[in-house]
């Protein structure tokens, strides 16, 4: 089984390509750079892997990328941290529809005249962005508001495109949606806003990256956007890339939605107070608020029934392990001058 990527040198997209060469699948990437420019990956160099750059919006240079392969992850996005949804409030959900239509056009001439078997859509926790039912199940975006920001409104357009592929062309559809991927290999986008709290330039406006470069940087004491009482579901990017993998292997996952996150909550003071004590355990923790963004979503928390009984999917990196990556990780990148 052959997967074409689209937006392979992205952040999740980064742990994926990885998690499908090691479990053996040949993969061809594409992607422009254009969040964080020129950027190599452990993987390069791998037999099994062709990257192309080019733009993902291009319907004729999907077509033969896809060419001869049996499954197709549609990832390309604009996409960044909560300043970023304001900044970009149009191009995120213009652009990303532009990539969204090229996707399906070439899936579904794939799926017709070639041997294409499914289209996977990489969307997004931001679809319940105005749900009010927690934990919240695969299905709550057809019963919920509308998501307030062009970004969610737009992933939630995504998931149309694929129900209407399957009811128009008969295109086979898997849905995934991450919650909160956290790892590394995320840095700041070149055409990111200059967002500060206190006195650190924020990295992304993702809040683990974020808080422990404030913590390295010697902010104190360090500042929250928001109450720390927002809820969140951090899931360590190997594992939301298994669980993608997983999802695209199994027939039971065609024309479904899934969830793709750990099952425990954390808020935002919680995870504060992890950093903290990781890279400084001997010294008081304390912190101070700033105001939140307009989509500083409250309470994100899902169910994650589905995934593990359908696919057999469960997250198992707890926090500290990621911390145990992370860390060092974003030290090193400032000390290169990245973030």
């Amino acid at each position: 089984m052959k997967i074409c990527v689209s937006g392979a040198s992205g952040f999740i997209t980064g742990y994926l390509v990885q998690e499908l060469l090691r479990t053996g699948y040949p993969v061809v990437g594409i992607d422009n750079f254009s969040k964080y420019g020129e950027i190599s990956r452990s993987y390069d160099h791998d037999p099994r892997y062709r990257f192309v750059r080019g733009d993902a919006k291009d319907v004729e240079l999907l077509k033969r990328l896809l060419d001869d392969c049996d499954i197709m992850v549609a990832a390309a996005a604009r996409i960044g941290g909560i300043s970023y949804f304001h900044q970009y409030a149009y191009d995120l959900i213009a652009e990303n529809e532009r990539l969204t239509a090229a996707a399906f056009d070439a899936a579904i001439w794939a799926h017709q005249k070639r041997r294409l078997r499914r289209i996977v859509v990489v969307s997004s926790s931001m679809v319940f962005e105005s749900a009010s039912v927690f934990p919240t199940p695969e299905g709550a975006q057809l019963t919920s508001p509308p998501p307030q920001s062009t970004y969610g409104f737009q992933k939630l357009a995504c998931e149309y495109f694929a129900r209407g592929a399957w009811e128009q062309h008969k295109l086979p559809y898997t849905i995934v949606r991450p919650f909160n991927c956290v790892g590394i290999g995320e840095g700041r986008a070149l055409d990111a806003p200059a967002i500060f709290s206190g006195n650190v330039k924020l990295a992304m406006s993702h809040v683990l990256p974020d808080l422990v470069m404030k913590v390295l940087c010697g902010q104190y004491p360090l500042r929250l956007l928001g109450s720390g009482k927002q809820v969140r579901h951090y899931t360590y990017g190997g594992d939301v890339a298994r669980g993608i993998r997983m999802a695209l292997e199994n027939d039971r996952a065609i024309n479904e939605d899934f969830n793709i996150s750990t099952a425990k909550s954390t808020t935002v003071l919680e995870l504060a107070e992890l950093v903290w004590q990781k890279i400084n355990p001997n010294k008081p923790f304390r912190y101070e608020t700033d105001p939140p963004f307009p989509f500083d979503v409250q309470m994100r928390i899902p169910d994650v029934k589905k995934a593990r009984e359908v696919l057999g999917f469960e997250a198992t990196t707890g926090l500290e392990q990621v911390l145990d990556e992370v860390v060092p990780w974003i030290d090193s990148q400032i000390k290169l001058g990245r973030m």
